[in-house]
């Protein structure tokens, strides 16, 4: 199939890259013809990938979640918004990649298609949104522990979740009104014409100058500001871990816990912070901040920040006259690839379950042929959840104050 963008083109010459008006002139209005023929073997496979991984990590966390998983802390509470979303996501993809398969023939009726390419926006942002709201949890739990223990109760995360879902909703509702299928001619040798029921991602022709500027403020609320608040949050983060790692330790005293460990008390700052050791529930909570910062920042450089420049360029270049053609062309399979490649935030975003919880209790470790062996990999990735809620079923059950200083926190 070929995509034809309205444009004003600089080449003069006649050719398959560029259909060109009947005027001489140096810089003409014509339509710029671009072979999308590509996407219907990359797409497929692409969207074939995501459908397999997304609903197979998302059945794992959230039968995990609610049929292993005691205690829920806050973390567990925004994975499992997250996996929700992935997984109807996920959900939406057999139409997608039938549809590609049979080259863009969109058989499957004009809710389904407002509804797929609703889907895809709405999982997107809820993606953006939740890892935005874990970030910030980081943020709080790190930089602000003593400030931040009424925004750790249940009642506020499951609040906050509300919200999120909410306001996603708002901002995604409109693509149900520009989504749409059109039968349109496919271009082809033979004398004989084709039509074929497209469906529409953005807007269909004549409502595509009123999309823009919808489409551009849904990239600026959806992924813009969200980023900028990721950003400022793992920022403070990172600077508060290494003010940590490198000041002096405080005057300690030693206090025997209600497990049996023995604690170690630093007095200084905003309050008091608990040390357990080498397994201490502050020393985990870093290194889970840390593998957290490090999983998100690699999400958003992958899946999120490449599709919503290149769409971001493509949607005013389409608006913008005066284009040459093979930058048109460039913007266009740049903007393609990227789309396959922000749905992968569909499985991604489990991985991000499995490599931030806990691995041992708080308080001792445990022994090291234990930890290893053959099958060790899948350990890692089979073993509970109830081991990362053993630290707020410490606290729960210990007699000092000091115990409750981090209650609910990652």
């Amino acid at each position: 199939m070929t995509t034809s963008v309205p444009t004003v083109l600089f080449e003069t010459e006649k050719g398959a890259d560029a259909q060109l008006s009947s005027s001489q002139n140096s810089s003409v209005t014509g339509s710029c013809t671009i072979d999308e023929s590509y996407k219907y073997i990359f797409l497929p496979i692409c969207y074939s990938f995501t459908f397999v991984f997304s609903i197979t990590l998302n059945f794992v966390v959230l039968y995990r979640s609610f049929r292993r998983t005691k205690h829920w802390n806050a973390s567990l509470i925004y994975m499992v918004n997250l996996a929700t979303t992935d997984f109807m996501y996920g959900l939406s993809l057999p139409f997608l990649v039938a549809s590609y398969v049979m080259r863009d023939d969109w058989v499957f009726g004009d809710f389904m298609c407002r509804l797929v390419r609703f889907l895809f926006y709405f999982n997107l942002y809820c993606s953006i949104f939740f890892l935005t709201c874990i970030s910030v949890h980081r943020y709080l739990g790190i930089c602000h522990p003593m400030k931040t223990i009424t925004l750790e109760t249940k009642r506020a995360v499951k609040g906050t979740c509300v919200l999120v879902w909410i306001a996603v909703f708002a901002l995604t509702c409109p693509i149900f009104r520009f989504a749409q299928t059109q039968y349109l001619p496919r271009e082809g040798k033979g004398s004989r014409e084709e039509v074929f029921n497209n469906c529409w991602d953005d807007a269909i022709d004549r409502e595509f100058r009123d999309y823009i500027p919808y489409g551009v403020t849904l990239h600026f609320l959806g992924f813009f500001v969200p980023f900028s608040i990721i950003a400022w949050c793992y920022s403070r983060v990172v600077l508060t871990i290494f003010r940590t790692l490198h000041s002096q330790p405080p005057p300690t005293q030693r206090v025997r816990s209600g497990t049996g460990c023995e604690t170690v008390a630093e007095i200084g700052g905003e309050g008091m912070s608990i040390i357990l050791g080498a397994q201490s529930p502050y020393v985990n909570r870093r290194r889970k901040s840390i593998k957290t910062i490090i999983t998100i920042t690699l999400l958003f450089a992958l899946c999120f920040f490449p599709f919503h420049v290149t769409r971001t360029i493509f949607l005013l270049l389409k608006l913008t006259s005066r284009v040459q053609c093979h930058t048109m062309r460039m913007v266009s399979i740049c903007y393609k690839i990227t789309r396959p490649l922000a749905s992968f935030n569909a499985w991604l975003n489990a991985l991000l379950y499995f490599l931030t919880k806990e691995k041992n209790g708080p308080c001792c470790q445990k022994p090291e042929h234990a930890q290893h062996g053959l099958l060790w990999p899948l350990r890692m990735l089979g073993k509970g959840e109830e081991e990362e809620n053993e630290v707020g079923n410490h606290k729960d059950n210990g007699p000092t104050d000091e115990n409750n200083t981090y209650r609910g926190l990652p």
